[in-house]
C-alpha cells in the first residue's frame, strides 16, 4: 500500500481534546477502509501566515498513514465537511519517517538554547561586517557625498551653466 503524510489545521477556539478527537475520527476513517495510522503528532497552536475564516491560529495535526488511495479519498472527504478543520493537505511519498518530525525537532533545538547562527555569531562581534554604524559614509559629511544633499550642485554643473549665452 502507499504511504502518506496528511497535515490537517484545525480551529483556534476548539480545545486541544477536541483536536484529538478529531485525529481519532479520522484515523477510524482509515483503518475502517483497510489502511493504518502509523504515527500521530500534535504540533500545537501556531499562528497562521494569513487569516483564514477569521481565524489567526490553527492547531497543526500530522497523520503518518499507509492505507489504499481510496481511503485517502474518505479522510479528505470527511475533512472538508467537517467545520472545525480550517486547510488540510495529503501528499504521497516513498517512505514514512520513524522518528519525530521537523517540527518536532526543531521545538526540541528551540527550548534546549542549541540555536547557532544568531546575530551574536558574526564576524567582530557586531553588525555591519565589523564596522560600527559610526562609521558609514553620509551625506554630507567628509568622504561622503559631497553636501549634494542640501540642494548644492556640483562644481562642472555650475560652470556649464553660464556658456549658454
Amino acid at each position: 500500500m502507499p504511504f502518506y503524510e496528511n497535515v490537517f489545521i484545525a480551529r483556534q477556539d476548539v480545545t486541544a481534546q477536541q483536536v484529538d478527537a478529531l485525529a481519532e475520527l479520522f484515523t477510524g476513517i482509515v483503518t475502517a477502509q483497510g489502511g493504518s495510522v502509523t504515527k500521530k503528532e500534535y504540533w500545537g497552536l501556531k499562528g497562521l501566515t494569513y487569516r483564514i475564516n477569521k481565524n489567526r491560529k490553527g492547531h497543526y495535526v500530522l497523520l503518518n498513514i499507509n492505507a489504499p488511495a481510496g481511503a485517502i479519498a474518505e479522510v479528505e472527504r470527511n475533512m472538508r465537511l467537517n467545520e472545525d478543520v480550517l486547510r488540510y493537505l495529503t501528499v504521497r511519498v516513498e517512505e514514512l519517517e520513524a522518528g519525530p518530525s521537523a517540527m518536532l525537532q526543531s521545538k526540541g533545538r528551540d527550548r534546549e538554547g542549541g540555536r547557532e547562527g544568531g546575530r551574536g555569531d558574526r564576524e567582530g562581534g557586531r553588525g555591519f561586517g565589523g564596522r560600527d554604524r559610526d562609521d558609514r559614509l553620509r551625506p554630507g559629511r567628509e568622504g561622503g557625498f559631497g553636501g549634494r544633499d542640501r540642494g548644492e550642485r556640483p562644481a562642472a554643473a555650475a560652470e556649464g551653466e553660464g556658456d549658454r549665452s
